[in-house]
């Protein structure tokens, strides 16, 4: 069973049953994700019997051209990401710090190459955090896990088969839903309008996502309604969103927070569930 091989910031696994209920005996044309980042939700409901076409899409060219690579050649990614791993978790302390370091600077030249370096970044960062600066640049610091899971060969390759003959697009999520009509369903979890001044994790994109894309995401999400398309859409319990999704049926989920740099910070969160399936 493949499961993510990506750590990513508000991954919804824990949220997969919810919608894995709701979905349940309605007859799916296809699955649409036009915010992929670790594809938890796909991944999640592909174990559990959804065999739906799929379309997965996201802005972040660097992530869709990650999961291409493994999709078509996971050889050659594991290939390149074994020895990084090997040497790593071989190094003490301030050897993997400066290999860390060494890693983020390097710019590979090949499909493979770049996969494994956004792979053993984002195994090695703070946090599993994704973040770039203006110029599109990675610039999360090195983290401090004791024995990271950088190369799950058996895992990469179930996920490789897991995304055989998937779509994969780098695009604007309007773009996306745009594509999906009725007999679809899209699954849609957005950067999170900020629930507080100090909780704005936004910038996976060197754009990051504002309260302008905030305003496009809905209209897009209720164009889908009228094309009669079924969709799901996660966001913070913020009193701006609950306003800008006004008269579609909404739900509140606890969902586990693990961004937080102090455990104290990481107790469950509630947010909004919006649906139409």
């Amino acid at each position: 069973m493949a499961t993510p091989f990506l750590k990513w910031a508000g991954g919804k696994a824990r949220l997969v049953p919810v919608v894995a209920e709701a979905l349940s005996g309605r007859p799916i044309e296809r699955y649409v994700e036009p915010f992929l980042g670790g594809g938890a939700m796909f991944f999640g409901l592909r174990a559990r019997g959804l065999r739906a076409p799929a379309l997965l899409a996201d802005a972040n060219a660097e992530l869709i051209a990650t999961f291409a690579a493994v999709r078509e050649d996971v050889d050659a990614v594991v290939g390149v990401l074994r020895p990084l791993a090997e040497a790593y978790l071989g190094c003490d302390r301030e050897g993997r710090r400066e290999l860390y370091y060494r890693i983020r600077a390097w710019e590979p030249g090949d499909a493979a190459g770049r996969a494994a370096r956004f792979i053993f970044l984002n195994r090695t960062c703070y946090n599993g955090l994704y973040r770039v600066n203006r110029e599109g640049r990675f610039n999360v610091p090195h983290g401090r896990y004791v024995r990271p899971r950088i190369c799950d060969e058996a895992n990469l390759r179930a996920c490789a088969a897991e995304l055989a003959g998937v779509e994969l697009r780098c695009a604007d999520f309007a773009e996306v839903c745009a594509a999906a009509g009725p007999g679809d369903f899209v699954y849609l979890d957005p950067p999170y309008h900020p629930s507080s001044a100090t909780a704005n994790f936004t910038a996976y994109t060197e754009r990051a996502f504002g309260w302008a894309d905030q305003v496009r995401l809905a209209e897009a999400v209720r164009a889908l309604a009228a094309r009669g398309a079924w969709f799901a859409l996660s966001n913070s319990a913020h009193p701006a969103i609950a306003a800008l999704y006004e008269g579609l049926h909404r739900r509140t989920v606890q969902m586990p927070r693990a961004i937080n740099s102090r455990a104290s910070g990481r107790a469950p969160v509630p947010e909004f569930l919006f649906a139409r399936v």
